[in-house]
């Protein structure tokens, strides 16, 4: 079984709230440089995430910053240099704890995998498959689309690992696909906590069209049912008129 041994920092956590006061829960989080460093493949992360999701990360390889949505970098800039040390330093920290530290590598956790489409699905209607990887640790992972049982390479984007409290981590694969009847998706996730890949399936769920002779049949029942609560309730208000009617007499004589 593979290992990797890992150094995950936390630089910054703001915690805000419009209220104000200590006792107050925050509202909204921000997480500020969350570094992630592995000995597996020496690779290194470094993201800034808001409520749970990605701002940015940086591209360690290309030295570059990358926004999870475009239009985010418009608004503010990051210096990439600043990633760099970080990641420089969180290398040297963990080469540290190794030499210094008697230590037994983590057990591999065996991820949970969920597939869904981002929106409610309509046929002919461009949309997005979601493909959710959970309790991943450590943070080493394949992630593969298949198209009608065929490997897809276009249409996909991936995040970073989002890291959790628990110490695992949390990563989504997306794929851009035209809703069919007679399409299906499959995600395949590879692991070190999985004796062989997972694959889950995924295809639209087309409600069966009624016929006109099930709605012929389904309207003659429901005329019916209401011709025959029409008769009843004619019969029983005429049998309760006919017994106040005797009980009268009753009384007269």
């Amino acid at each position: 079984m593979k290992k990797a041994l890992i150094l995950r920092a936390l630089t910054l956590a703001t915690m805000m709230s419009p209220y104000g006061g200590e006792d107050i829960v925050a509202d909204h989080v921000g997480t500020y440089g969350t570094n992630v460093y592995q000995t597996y493949g020496a690779s290194g992360q470094f993201t800034f995430e808001f409520d749970g999701d990605e701002l940015f990360y940086v591209d360690l390889g290309k030295k570059e910053t990358v926004w999870r949505l475009p239009e985010f970098s418009n608004i503010t800039k990051f210096e990439v240099q600043s990633a760099l040390r970080n990641i420089v330093m969180s290398k040297r920290n963990l080469d540290i704890l190794i030499k210094n530290s008697s230590f037994t590598p983590a057990t591999s956790e065996i991820p949970e995998v969920a597939v869904f489409p981002k929106s409610s699905v309509v046929l002919g209607i461009p949309n997005t498959l979601i493909c959710q990887v959970d309790n991943i640790f450590p943070p080493v992972i394949n992630i593969t689309w298949f198209y009608n049982g065929h490997f897809v390479a276009e249409g996909i984007a991936e995040t970073t690992f989002y890291p959790k409290s628990d110490h695992s981590f949390l990563k989504f694969s997306y794929l851009t696909f035209l809703p069919s009847s007679e399409d299906f998706y499959d995600c395949r996730v590879e692991h070190w906590g999985l004796e062989e890949p997972l694959v889950k399936h995924w295809e639209p769920e087309i409600p069966t069209p009624t016929s006109e002779l099930t709605e012929t049949v389904v309207c003659a029942l429901g005329l019916a049912m209401g011709l025959m609560g029409i008769v009843v309730g004619t019969v029983l208000i005429l049998r309760v008129r006919c017994l106040g009617a005797a009980s009268r007499r009753r009384r007269a004589m």
